[in-house]
């Protein structure tokens, strides 16, 4: 009776190590697979971190550009008649650039936000006009409503500005020698 006691406690401790050695053994597989999968990264780096860490420096100079697209791309109250919303010459022209010349990512107008809601309204009615007059090829440009005014300054400022520039711009002139240190043409020579 005692060995078969024995033999029982024997066989249900079989059972029992058999039963948890199947669990046992699949994290025992887990264990060295994880392992084995950071010793090839630990080996691989930075290689597998490069290019996340270079999607994140990117970011805010994509946002950057994005903005001064946005920038760019606005339709400002100077192109727009004051009495009912209808874009002057310059503004159809500036409206022909965006939806012709422009990066195709980058063909969004932008049209400034009017004093009342109605002029508003005329704005975009007079942008979808011109924008339905042109013959364009692929998608038609969306057109939106924005708040952030473009800097502007005055036609005679800037006209000051370059013409002070090009009053002190030094004359062009070529170096007395070379590279090689030979005499230039420039310069006469002691002959």
């Amino acid at each position: 009776m005692r060995r078969t006691v024995r033999f029982n406690r024997f066989v249900l401790a079989f059972l029992a190590v058999g039963v948890t050695a199947t669990s046992a053994c699949a994290d025992w597989h887990t264990f060295w697979h994880d392992l084995n999968v950071g010793y090839k990264r630990n080996n691989a780096w930075p290689e597998p971190f490069n290019e996340a860490d270079a999607m994140q420096v990117a970011a805010p100079f994509e946002i950057m550009k994005h903005n001064g697209w946005r920038i760019h791309n606005t339709i400002g109250h100077e192109l727009f008649r004051e009495s009912d919303g209808a874009l002057l010459a310059s503004g159809n022209r500036r409206v022909q650039w965006i939806a012709t010349q422009a990066p195709a990512l980058h063909r969004d107008v932008f049209v400034m936000r009017g004093m009342t809601p109605e002029e508003t309204q005329a704005r975009v009615a007079s942008v979808h006009q011109t924008l339905a007059s042109l013959n364009i090829q692929g998608p038609r440009p969306a057109v939106m409503v924005t708040d952030v005014e473009p800097g502007t300054s005055s036609g005679a400022w800037a006209t000051k500005v370059s013409r002070e520039w090009l009053n002190n711009l030094p004359s062009p002139q070529l170096p007395a020698t070379s590279a090689g240190g030979n005499q230039s043409v420039a310069t006469p020579s002691g002959n």
